[in-house]
C-alpha cells in the first residue's frame, strides 16, 4: 500500500505514504513548539490543572492539541481524528470508523512536569484497527521516531537512521516505565532470559525497543489507545511485534468499544 486516500470537500484525494509521513512530521513539531513554550515556564505548577481521573492536564496538552487538529485537518487526505483531549466521544460515533488519526498531543505529562524531558507528541494512523503509521516527537531534543510500511526512522540533529530490533536471543534487555511498575512485570521479565533494564517514560519505551537499546517492554497497568499506537507502528515497522496481554499471540488492536487498554506485551525479537 504505497498510497492512502481521503475525501476533502467532496473530492478523492491520494497521497504518497512518504509524503503523508513527511507532513505528519512538520505538525507533531510544531506541536512540540507550542509545548516548549510552556515548558521553560520556570513555575509548571501554575499550569497543570487535574482531570476526573486526577491525571494531570496541562496547557501544553491543550496547546498541542490545537495544533495538531489544525494540522491534520488541512492535510489532503481527510479522516476523523481520535485524540486524548476528545476521548470523550462515544463508541456509536466512531465504530464504523476504517481509517482514523489516534493522537496523544503530550504523551508522559508526569514527565514534563518533573521537566525530565521524556515527552512526546504521538501521531498515528488506523487501517481497520491496526496501526499502519506512527510518528514520534521529542521535543525537548528535537528528534523523530517515524515508522510505516517504507520502515523505521530516526532523526536526531540531521541524521537519519534506520531503525532495526536486536533480536536477541538471550541477555536480553527490558525498557521500564519511569511511573510505573508491577511485580507481574517481574515475573513476566524473568521468563524472557531479561538480564538488566533501562528506564523510560512516556512512548519513548517503544522507540528503545525499536532502535535496539532494548528488548522487550510488557506494561501490566492500564494504558489508553493513544498511548501506544504511534509506538507500536515505530516498533513494528523496525521488526519488532505488540501483542495483546502477556502472551504472544495476538496482535494489539484499536478502536475498541473502551479505549482503555489492558496489559500488552513488546518483543524486538522472534
Amino acid at each position: 500500500m504505497k498510497f492512502l486516500f481521503g475525501i476533502k470537500n467532496q473530492e478523492v484525494y491520494y497521497m504518497k505514504i512518504e509524503n503523508l509521513v513527511e507532513e505528519v512530521k512538520v505538525i507533531a513539531k510544531n506541536a512540540g513548539a507550542a509545548i516548549m513554550k510552556i515548558y521553560t515556564d520556570a513555575d509548571l505548577s501554575q499550569v497543570v490543572d487535574y482531570k476526573a481521573d486526577d491525571s494531570p492536564l496541562t496547557l501544553a496538552d491543550e496547546a498541542a492539541d490545537k495544533v495538531i487538529k489544525k494540522g491534520l485537518e488541512e492535510l489532503p487526505v481527510q479522516y476523523p481524528i481520535l485524540s486524548e483531549e476528545g476521548k470523550k466521544m462515544s463508541y456509536e460515533e466512531r465504530k464504523d470508523w476504517d481509517t482514523f488519526w489516534l493522537v496523544d498531543p503530550l504523551d508522559g505529562t508526569k514527565e514534563f512536569i518533573k521537566k525530565n524531558g521524556q515527552f512526546t507528541v504521538n501521531i498515528a494512523l488506523i487501517k481497520d484497527h491496526f496501526t499502519i503509521m506512527g510518528v514520534i516527537y521529542v521535543p525537548a531534543t528535537d528528534t523523530f521516531y517515524y515508522g510505516s510500511e517504507l520502515g523505521a526512522f530516526k532523526e536526531e540533529r540531521g541524521k537519519k537512521t534506520e531503525l532495526k530490533v536486536n533480536n536477541k536471543n538471550s541477555d536480553r534487555i527490558a525498557v521500564r516505565s519511569a511511573s510505573h511498575a508491577s511485580p507481574e512485570e517481574d515475573e513476566l521479565l524473568a521468563k524472557y532470559d531479561v538480564k538488566n533494564s533501562i528506564s523510560k517514560g512516556s512512548s519513548l519505551k517503544f522507540c528503545m525497543a525499536a532502535e535496539g537499546k532494548a528488548d522487550i517492554y510488557y506494561r501490566h497497568g492500564p494504558t489508553m489507545e493513544w498511548d501506544t499506537g504511534a509506538g507500536q507502528a515505530i516498533l513494528e515497522a523496525a521488526g519488532g511485534k505488540v501483542f495483546t496481554g502477556n502472551e504472544e499471540k495476538e496482535r494489539f488492536h484499536y478502536n475498541k468499544d473502551n479505549l482503555l487498554n489492558g496489559s500488552f506485551l513488546c518483543l524486538g525479537f522472534d
